[in-house]
């Protein structure tokens, strides 16, 4: 039979694995068995670690395969059966050297010969009962196999193969695990230890916050763990790690198989066997190594902290009662980047099974103040505890149940917190305290004008204002912490600098009395650009450029200048398209008088009308020579005036000084 080795330890980490340590005793060369889900082999075989503390050794540690039953069970030749187990057995193991124990008293050794049946008289009938022969000596002597009450197997190998057999068929019964053997050696008892890392459910927390009139919060926090594995966790030493060290998975369980280079056996002559040069120095450096001694570590031994007491929401009796009852002890230590929460007593939690287990319970420094947060919600704060943590422990993230005097207020969530770190808990909405906003926006002063290129560009300040309007209306004074989001490119104007700065909020104290009112105004600024195409401003546009500052009176002169020859431009436009219209009409009417002609047969009258039209065509045609001039010198006029306009444009520079904000 296996030796027990039952869980002693379990460390829970936040990342999603447990630590597990395992003590018993073995005794000789005794074989010790555990089994793992499938799933977890590989975190097994990557963190597993056997010690003998008692001065034997670990032979070795083997595990099922993956390998199907069937071919596991080929290396031996036994099989059993679901039923006539007995005398199927011993039909395959002729020639095996057993032990037997006939009745009560007789105890015979001999080889197994074979097995058979008998007809034995019973009454008017004869019944078939098996007898197992043996070679005692040199003599066959037969058993009733129903009078052997023992049958010890004396052959190492057929035992093994028994064993072998038997366990492996009790693995593939639970088709999700498998079975770690470890093979120890070794005199008398000794103890054993083991441990290995598993996937395991993270621990969570949950606290609890009690508000009392003129006496300090206090905290109290309770872990949860799942033992989500086959096994109870009975009277263990139970450890919580706080923090995120490195894990991850790697394969070891399967086989892995490499394709290896196929080699050509190539002929050619021998080689002498090369000799290396003999060194020096290089062996006295390293037996100088291996000599030098490294000092270990020193471990820091725990601190030690106060008992913790069990405390639920109640009023003063209550909480009295509460301190007189003592609940579990917890020590508590930094260990590198992590923090540790040792439990100091035995834990039992039950497989499948979870449990809360108390692991804080201390005052705390904290005070009731109120958040407004308007994305949040806009009418009202949020009642809240300032909460610094004064408890000397890291606390990590969880839910809080706020409790005051024999009454629940409230829940909270609260994030991971280092000592001495603060943060404010919002549990409820405060509905005594009233607020209104109001925004408004408009443009401030112009900092800086600038004429480039044909380009005015202004540069000027964006004002932003929030009028935060107040009204405590509870009948205590109150702390407000009034939270202004931050937006990029905006920064605060004609206000004292914030309380506190968050990643994403401008947060400001205030303070108001019972029935108090308060209009808290927030001004941000941000600066603006804004440009003008100066090609297409007209004189009402440079008259408000020059009021206004962006321009002076020497660059509004040009802008005049400008303006006058593109008024130019544009009559010398407005003509061409005139004289561009009467040309096409004067083409639609000589198509017209063409049509005509063609049409008029031969005669007097006929001649005369001719005539007249030939008359009119030559009259249209000078008219259109002379426009073809006229559109080549409105065109060149029209051309020089815009050039002229774009070389005043071009030359065009002017810059104010920036006004300093």
């Amino acid at each position: 039979m296996s030796p027990s080795l039952p869980i002693r330890r379990v460390v829970l980490y936040k990342h999603g694995v447990g630590y597990f340590e395992r003590r018993g005793t073995v005794e000789g060369r005794e074989t010790l068995h555990l089994d793992f889900k499938a799933r977890d082999m590989n975190d097994v075989l990557k963190s597993m670690t056997v010690l003998d503390l008692s001065g034997g050794s670990v032979s070795s540690v083997s595990y099922d395969s993956t390998r199907p039953l069937e071919q596991r069970l080929q290396d031996i030749t036994l099989r059993i059966p679901e039923s006539g187990s007995l005398t199927a057995l011993l039909g395959q193991v002729k020639g095996a050297r057993v032990r037997a124990r006939v009745g009560s008293e007789q105890l015979v050794e001999g080889v197994i010969v074979g097995l058979d049946s008998m007809p034995v008289a019973e009454g008017d009938t004869a019944v078939e009962r098996p007898y197992l022969t043996l070679l005692v000596g040199a003599a066959l002597r037969g058993f009733d196999l129903l009078e052997v009450a023992e049958l010890t197997f004396l052959d190492d190998a057929v035992r093994a193969d028994l064993e072998f057999y038997l366990a492996t068929m009790l693995s593939s019964y639970k088709k999700d695990s498998k079975r770690v053997s470890v093979l120890t050696a070794g005199e008398g008892k000794r103890e054993l230890f083991v441990s290995y890392v598993l996937e395991a459910p993270v621990w969570k927390t949950s606290y609890r916050m009690l508000l009392e009139e003129g006496k300090p919060p206090v905290l109290q926090g309770w872990a949860v763990v799942d033992n989500t594995g086959d096994e109870d966790w009975e009277q263990v030493e139970l450890t919580l790690m706080a923090g995120l060290p490195v894990s991850f998975v790697h394969d070891l369980y399967n086989p892995r198989y490499l394709r290896r280079p196929v080699v050509e056996v190539r002929t050619e002559a021998a080689v002498a066997p090369v000799i290396p040069e003999e060194g020096f120095g290089a062996v006295r450096e390293m037996a100088a190594e291996t000599d030098a001694v490294v000092a270990p570590m020193a471990a820091s031994a725990p601190a030690s902290a106060p008992m913790m007491r069990a405390m639920s929401s109640g009023g003063m009796a209550r909480r009295e009662a509460q301190e007189r009852s003592a609940a579990v002890q917890t020590v508590t230590k930094e260990v590198g980047e992590l923090f540790e929460y040792r439990v100091q007593h035995p834990v039992t939690v039950r497989r499948n099974q979870s449990a809360l287990v108390p692991i804080l319970h201390r005052p705390f420094e904290g005070r009731r103040v109120l958040l407004y947060n308007r994305a949040t919600r806009e009418k009202n704060p949020l009642a809240c505890l300032e909460l610094r943590n004064t408890t000397g422990l890291t606390l990590e993230g969880g839910p809080v149940t706020v409790t005051e005097g024999d009454t629940y207020v409230g829940e909270a969530m609260l994030d991971t917190m280092k000592p001495e770190d603060r943060r404010l808990v919002p549990y409820a909405v405060e509905l005594g305290f009233v607020v209104s906003v109001e925004d408004r926006s408009e443009e401030g002063p112009v900092r800086r004008a600038m004429v480039s290129h044909g380009v005015l560009t202004v540069e000027f300040v964006m004002m932003r204002r929030t009028h935060y309007h107040l009204r405590n209306k509870a009948r205590r004074a109150q702390i407000l912490f009034l939270e202004h989001p931050r937006t990029e490119g905006w920064r605060l104007d004609q206000v004292g600098a914030p309380d506190e700065t968050t990643d994403h909020y401008w947060r400001f104290t205030r303070g108001l009395a019972a029935g108090g009112t308060e209009t808290f105004t927030v001004t941000e600024s941000s600066g603006r650009q804004r440009t003008y195409l100066l090609a297409n401003t007209g004189l009402d546009e440079v008259s408000f450029f020059l009021s206004s500052g962006f321009i002076d009176e020497r660059v509004a002169r040009s802008l005049r200048e400008i303006i006058s020859l593109r008024e130019r431009v544009a009559r010398r436009s407005e003509e061409v398209r005139q004289r561009t219209e009467e040309r096409s009409q004067l083409f639609k009417d000589q198509e017209r008088i063409r049509a005509n002609i063609e049409s008029l047969k031969s005669g007097a009258p006929q001649r005369e009308l001719v005539a007249r039209f030939v008359t009119k065509l030559n009259e249209q045609e000078d008219r259109l020579e002379g426009i073809a001039r006229e559109l080549e010198r409105l065109s060149q006029e029209q051309r020089e005036a815009q050039e002229e306009v774009n070389r005043q444009i071009q030359r065009l520079a002017f810059s104010t000084e920036p006004v300093k904000p």
